[in-house]
């Protein structure tokens, strides 16, 4: 069976394969190795890579936009809150254990609220890498809160992290795991035995942020 995938060399010692949520499939291969001896390790997943790509998380979510009226609620930090809709002018998105938007922006209520996510997501999610950086040992150049569509984080080759802004919307606990998660990426590169190790150190019960994510991320995928 042919698969078509993306290639990422870097200075690395093994080879790994990854499927996205878009289903799209990723191989980070070291510097130098044929394109012959690639295609030789994907087809020697064949199996493996079928089941992944026939797995019921590995779809393209048809989001379903929100009225933005008074009652709805949204999920922020694993968390279900209100939203209130009020006639006094209010520029942008309030929380105060509940959102309140003004009436007068409700039609710009879907750009307000990514614009909040985005900056929570920002004062949440840097002293969190910040702290566990330290933890760690290591050094990220830094860190950027992207629309990022199948993925929670990433770690660039130059060492940049990126996240999903939209993450913020679960449990704390969670945005711990996919931080630690992307640092650990700067000791290894790969999903090694080490690579979960040093995760497990950091996070002992790394596996319930896991299946949270497995069970509640096409919901996270919903902008709103």
């Amino acid at each position: 069976m042919e698969f078509n995938y993306t290639i990422i060399y870097s200075k690395r010692k093994t080879a790994t394969i990854s499927v996205e949520r878009d289903r799209e499939i990723i191989v980070r291969v070291p510097e130098g190795l044929s394109k012959k001896k690639i295609n030789e390790i994907v087809l020697s997943k064949e199996k493996w890579l079928i089941e992944k790509l026939n797995h019921n998380q590995k779809y393209n979510p048809h989001p379903s936009n929100k009225e933005f009226v008074s009652g709805e609620t949204l999920i922020y930090l694993g968390r279900n809150y209100q939203l209130q809709v009020v006639q006094k002018p209010i520029q942008n998105v309030v929380f105060d254990r509940r959102f309140i938007i003004s009436k007068d922006n409700q039609v710009n209520a879907n750009r307000l609220f990514k614009d909040w996510y985005k900056s929570r997501a920002s004062e949440k999610i840097t002293p969190i890498t910040k702290k566990y950086a330290k933890h760690l040992g290591v050094k990220y150049k830094e860190i950027k809160i992207s629309e990022m569509k199948y993925r929670w984080g990433s770690c660039t080759p130059e060492g940049n992290l990126l996240f999903n802004w939209r993450i913020i919307k679960a449990p704390t606990y969670v945005v711990e795991y996919v931080v630690v998660h992307e640092l650990a990426h700067l000791i290894e590169h790969n999903h090694s035995e080490d690579f979960w190790n040093i995760v497990s150190i950091q996070l002992p019960n790394f596996d319930k942020a896991k299946e949270w994510l497995k069970q509640n991320g096409e919901i996270l995928e919903i902008d709103f």
